[in-house]
């Protein structure tokens, strides 16, 4: 019998372990901590674009409305980057457990700094919650995979239960926050957030032996003559990112615009630096070249969606703000809760597509002509969103104008991200599948950075231009991934088979 030097469960207790749900009883804690985690991640997203924007006076730091949604995009971008480094934390230094533990502790300490009615400590809090998140979401997913034996048949099932519960937190976090907001203001709603990852914290800690040591081992630990290597290459990185900061100063007038501009360059370079390192690795065969050729295309596409469908806490929330109506029937409509549309619409939508994918398993459409649809509905709803800003002005935009637009990057959600995940799984170089699974990630931070860089070169122009831009741009390229979509197939053909996506956030 082979020895085992981890404390991964075995296939028969995988198996006998139905405690919730017919599925192994870790599955509750982690599907609770996921859940309290995105109540506090989206409650903060929820507010913190009108924090940033709002008066002094009114307890928010009073920056300009470009520069903030900037900084949102930025943020949305930062947490993505920093996931590379929770995967390699997790891998070569403290396990998926104590990473995803960590990165908790850490988030909810910047919720609390978020709480303080400070700006030092305001800008402290965004850093530690972009820093905790990137600690976090990337591992307690791979625990979540932990929990079953290679044979187990019940994973995709998990994953979908467990996916459940970052809608669930999405949904209910908004409606919490905003009435928070709505009575004691912005420091209120932040500090329901830190409270929901206090619960979090707390469930995993109590929660520890029903993970039967998922997460506890470290994959591929640093040898001792690594570790002055890594520190150095650490040091070395954070040195290099002062100097960017230090050189966009030549162009930029303020030390909020150098950091967003030096955040931008390195999530743009990063997910270059990663497909040339697979490229020219002797580790990747030709064929494997090949499908790294066909995602390309594909990745491109993945990084313009989510350069707008991320400005859900952005310019989405200042049309919620600032140009929707306030009272229907009688009822005060909170800006905030428009951020429950898109869970909700998932939650309803998802099972829908889910059972439309299968059925249609091997058949139109195909994995690049998914990536087609959801390209292109994206970019649709931002000729939608210019439409919109053209058209409301003032608090006059029915609610059904930002409702019905949050549904249509829904449907184009459903479309791409499940999909991709599955395509990035099946094209990614065999030497590279972790990585290639960062480099998917890494395409919503360079689409978010993309949208930082937009929103302040246009800072000047109406929202109804800036849309018309992304729109214009993204159905443009969405017209050239479909002239590709022969070219990718071909490529696709020795890979592409049934698979069931599933979505996350």
């Amino acid at each position: 019998m082979t020895s085992r030097t981890d404390d991964r469960p075995t296939p028969r207790s995988s198996a006998a372990d139905r405690g919730f749900l017919g599925h192994p009883t870790g599955l509750s804690t982690l599907f609770f901590v996921e859940l309290w985690e995105r109540f506090s991640y989206y409650g903060m997203r929820a507010i913190l674009l009108y924090f940033l924007v709002d008066t002094a006076a009114n307890g928010g730091l009073g920056i300009a409305e470009s520069t903030g949604a900037a900084v949102v995009a930025i943020y949305g971008a930062s947490v993505y980057l920093l996931s590379v480094i929770g995967g390699f934390a997790a891998d070569r230094l403290v396990g998926a457990r104590r990473s995803t533990l960590y990165g908790g502790l850490v988030i909810m300490t910047g919720h609390l700094c978020l709480a303080v009615p400070a700006a030092a400590t305001a800008w402290l809090g965004i850093v530690l919650v972009a820093l905790g998140t990137g600690l976090l979401k990337p591992n307690i997913s791979t625990m979540v995979g932990r929990l079953y034996s290679d044979d187990d048949p019940r994973r995709d099932a998990g994953f979908s239960i467990f996916y459940m519960a970052i809608n669930i937190g999405a949904l209910l976090s908004p409606l919490v926050v905003a009435f928070l907001r709505n009575n004691w203001g912005y420091h209120a709603g932040f500090s329901a957030a830190a409270v929901g990852m206090a619960i979090a914290l707390v469930w995993f800690v109590l929660g520890r032996r029903t993970l039967r040591g998922s997460g506890d081992d470290v994959p591929n630990p640093l040898g001792a003559e690594e570790r002055g290597k890594v520190l150095v290459l650490g040091i070395s990185a954070l040195v290099a990112f002062v100097a960017v900061v230090l050189l966009a100063g030549v162009w930029r007038d303020t030390l909020l615009d150098q950091v967003i501009d030096a955040i931008s360059i390195v999530a743009i370079l990063v997910p270059i630096a990663y497909f040339t390192m697979m490229f020219r690795s002797p580790k990747v065969e030709a064929q494997e070249r090949s499908h790294l050729a066909a995602y390309i295309p594909l990745w491109i596409g993945a990084m313009l969606f989510w350069m707008i469908f991320e400005q859900a806490a952005g310019k989405m929330a200042l049309f919620a703000s600032d140009n929707t109506v306030k009272q229907v029937a009688g009822v005060t409509i909170d800006p905030e809760w428009f951020q429950s549309v898109n869970p909700l619409a998932i939650i309803v939508l998802a099972p829908v597509f889910g059972w439309i994918w299968t059925k249609r398993a091997g058949r139109f459409p195909s994995t690049p002509m998914k990536f087609v649809l959801g390209v292109g509905l994206i970019g649709l709803s931002a000729l939608a969103m210019s439409w919109a800003f053209a058209t409301y002005q003032g608090n006059t935009a029915p609610v059904i104008v930002l409702t019905s637009v949050f549904v249509l990057q829904t449907v184009a959600e459903l479309c791409l991200s499940p999909v991709g995940l599955s395509a990035t799984t099946r094209l990614a170089p065999r030497a590279f599948t972790s990585q290639a699974m960062a480099l998917w990630f890494l395409g919503s931070a360079a689409g978010q950075a993309i949208a930082a860089q937009l929103i302040t070169g246009m800072a000047d122009l109406p929202d109804s231009q800036y849309y018309a831009v992304l729109g214009i741009m993204t159905l443009a390229f969405t017209a050239v991934l479909f002239a590709l979509v022969p070219w990718i197939s071909r490529r696709m053909a020795a890979v592409e088979r049934q698979a069931v996506p599933v979505l996350t956030h």
